[in-house]
């Protein structure tokens, strides 16, 4: 018997995924298809709701800058899209869970149904961290750079960051362009920069950059040591043969994990862009958006009567008469929570002013065109301002009565905080079409860069459970967490539970795109800011 017959054959080494393959002509047809579609029906709601509105211009500006601003803003869901895919299908490539090109996809619908199914409040959530006085005036030249500025600034950071390979938070760069706009603006006003800063949510972020990582890489370890004692399975701990998929329960908790962060990605994420492009479509055509059209007639009456309530319980606390100006009261107390006499008496007189104007037009769609952009302003600051008043207990106002102006509050944001199905469905293409390009090179870096060894169903089961958990305690908790540095730093714990050894240069590369994403994104978009202005 020869020598070569009792060789011992060689062990499969783990295979690395076949990234490089070309999507279909069919894939590539879907694509284009859907691209096509969803700009097709943007453009047909949005001629139809300024149509049905009335709302007429005697010049085209106000259309072709929110025609550039709205691409701007879907552009910006779009490289989010393939920015953050990294995020859910890493794990699924490199333990051959599923094939790249059906991951890739996987997750693109999961983020469109996730942005479909969601409520709106992080889309509204995410403007009142803007300038006051920018909202309230954002069809002048200074609220039209207020938006191209910071979302500018986020793609810049998103597409710097994505050249490089490195998963940077998304969500991070674009808070830091919304302090970086808020300080450029205070401070051309010749104010003190901290005062167009919310710095309580500044604060909450800044915890959650520090904190991010730090919960990636303990929890995932523990994970995985949890996994070694309860589950004596040798081969989820050892790197996987050839293209060797994992055992079928590891296996459909990496791709139901896949999916809830995809559909957690798209629900959170989504409603960012929506709250931005409803911000652009009520400074340029507030006719049609600036308020609810579409409120029924029995909702408008109450609204009516909770609007005089409001104001009769306001006037009996108020020590003082309302100024001049009781709207430039209310800016000055939402932009410095500074509690003065006169802002209860204020808030009484814009509450009565708003349940007037309302009953005598009999419905939101009947107020006249020139009346909508300031009934919408009182309704927002004064929504801001017993936002405020509850959170900081200020004025001599009880119990029941913030319980009875928090129920007029949400009649308010009833009235102004809404999305049109078109806005969901444009968002939607984008971050789901967003994900099928260019995730190659954060998910290399995610899969063969972090470690030193390949990733194991088990370390690749640990990192994205924990990632999925980790979304769904910050929404439960209202937490600012990153998912990104969550899931980046997850495979570094699990990498250095299992005692494979981590590649230096490049978690010396991501501590860096943690560190610098805030400073990077507020001198960006606050530079781009103070550019905008000087043109426009």
């Amino acid at each position: 018997m020869s020598s070569a017959s009792l060789a011992t054959p060689p062990l499969a080494t783990p295979s690395r995924p076949q990234l490089d393959r070309k999507p279909s002509i069919v894939t590539v047809i879907l694509f284009v298809g859907l691209l096509g579609a969803g700009l097709l029906f943007t453009g047909i709601s949005l001629v139809s709701d300024v149509s049905e509105a009335g709302a007429r211009t005697t010049t085209l500006v106000p259309f072709i800058l929110l025609g550039v601003a709205l691409l701007i803003a879907l552009g910006f869901e779009f490289v989010n899209g393939f920015h953050d895919t990294a995020n859910a299908v890493a794990t699924v490539i490199y333990t051959h869970s599923l094939p790249p090109s059906f991951a890739v996809v996987w997750s693109g619908f999961f983020n469109f149904v996730g942005v479909m199914v969601s409520s709106g409040a992080v889309a509204f959530g995410i403007i009142a961290l803007l300038p006051v006085e920018l909202i309230l005036q954002v069809s002048s030249g200074a609220g039209f750079a207020m938006v191209f500025a910071l979302l500018i600034a986020a793609i810049v950071w998103n597409l710097a960051t994505w050249a490089l390979g490195l998963p940077a938070s998304s969500s991070h760069t674009l808070i830091g362009s919304i302090i970086g706009v808020g300080i450029a603006n205070a401070l051309m006003h010749g104010r003190d920069g901290t005062s167009g800063v919310d710095w309580a949510q500044a604060t909450k972020v800044g915890y959650s950059l520090l904190l991010s990582p730090m919960i990636g890489f303990g929890f995932a370890a523990l994970m995985l040591l949890a996994l070694r004692t309860l589950v004596k399975k040798r081969e989820l701990y050892e790197e996987p043969k050839g293209n060797t998929p994992p055992p079928w329960w590891i296996r459909g908790l990496l791709i139901a994990t896949c999916t809830g962060v995809s559909f957690a990605h798209g629900s959170n994420d989504g409603q960012k862009g929506m709250g931005l492009i409803m911000l652009i479509l009520v400074g340029t055509v507030p006719m049609a958006y600036a308020l609810n059209r579409a409120m029924p007639q029995s909702e408008v009456t109450h609204f009516v009567e909770m609007a005089q309530g409001a104001q009769q319980l306001l006037v009996a606390h108020s020590p003082a008469n309302a100024p001049t100006d009781p709207r430039a009261a209310l800016t000055d107390y939402v932009r410095t929570h500074e509690f003065k006499a006169e802002v209860l008496s204020s808030l009484a007189s814009i509450s009565g002013s708003i349940g007037e104007q309302v009953r005598e037009h009999g419905s939101l769609a009947r107020l006249p065109a020139d009346a909508v952009a300031n009934v919408r302003n009182d309704m927002y600051i004064a929504s801001e301002t017993i936002r405020f008043l509850d959170k900081h207990h200020h004025g001599d106002l009880g119990q029941d009565e913030m319980a009875r102006l928090g129920a007029f509050k949400k009649e308010i944001d009833n009235a102004t905080k809404f999305i049109p199905l078109w806005v969901k469905v444009a968002v939607a293409i984008a971050l789901g079409l967003g994900t099928m390009v260019g995730w190659k090179r954060i998910v290399v870096t995610v899969g063969e860069k972090i470690g030193k060894t390949h990733l194991t169903y088990a370390q690749g089961a640990s990192a994205e459970l924990v990632a999925m958990m980790t979304i769904g305690a910050a929404d439960l908790y209202g937490l600012p967490v990153s998912t990104t540095h969550v899931l980046s730093s997850g495979v570094a714990g699990t990498m250095a539970a299992n005692r494979s050894g981590l590649q230096m240069s490049t978690i010396r590369n991501l501590l860096m795109a943690w560190v610098l994403t805030l400073p990077a994104a507020i001198l960006l978009s606050g530079s781009l800011y103070w550019l905008f202005t000087q043109l426009m």
